[in-house]
């Protein structure tokens, strides 16, 4: 642990660690090919892949986080009402204060599952869904709209682990997706 000549502290986290933010701070930081952008308030735990520093599942408990997953196996993010299968792409997640889960697959394809329900989620610019506690209309995953994050904090997550998002590489946005 050390501290950064701004003022902010450097911290070395690797798998198997448990980060916690409070009120007013986040953090951004890199493990193996993953970038992640811990928001304010929030609990994970990242559990270790075949590697020391490649992450196998991340489980978010509290708040919210972005990430961008260079091209690996068997990687997830699990949150309280929804997992997702990561195969290379940028997400957002996040934990809602009524338990409902979160999850924008702003760019990549995801593997979706929230009890019986199964989406494979293809997308090049933000397609985000609900993980609900309790079915509403029948579903416990259902589309959402895109909230809570920035394509430019995408763009940054992704030049720190040597990549460009989608919309970067094709030169055009698409519009934002709440179908499946």
């Amino acid at each position: 642990r050390g501290v950064h000549p701004h003022g902010q502290f450097a911290f070395q986290i690797q798998t198997g660690d448990r980060i916690e933010t409070g009120p007013g701070s986040s953090l951004i930081f890199v493990v193996g090919n993953s970038s992640l952008h811990l928001r304010q308030n929030s609990r994970m735990q990242i559990e270790r892949g075949e590697r020391l520093n490649l992450v196998s599942v991340l489980r978010l408990l509290t708040g919210g986080v972005a990430s961008v997953w260079g091209a690996g196996s068997r990687r997830q993010i699990v949150a309280p009402t929804l997992t997702a299968g990561i195969r290379g792409t940028g997400v957002y997640t996040e934990v809602m204060a009524d338990q409902r889960s979160y999850f924008c697959n702003c760019y990549g394809v995801v593997d979706l599952v929230a009890g019986a329900d199964r989406t494979v989620s293809t997308s090049e610019y933000h397609q985000a869904f609900w993980g609900e506690p309790q079915p509403q209309q029948g579903r416990l995953l259902r589309p959402a709209p895109a909230i809570n994050h920035t394509d430019e904090e995408l763009e940054n997550l992704a030049r720190l682990v040597g990549q460009r998002t989608a919309w970067q590489v094709s030169g055009r946005k698409g519009v934002k997706s709440s179908r499946y």
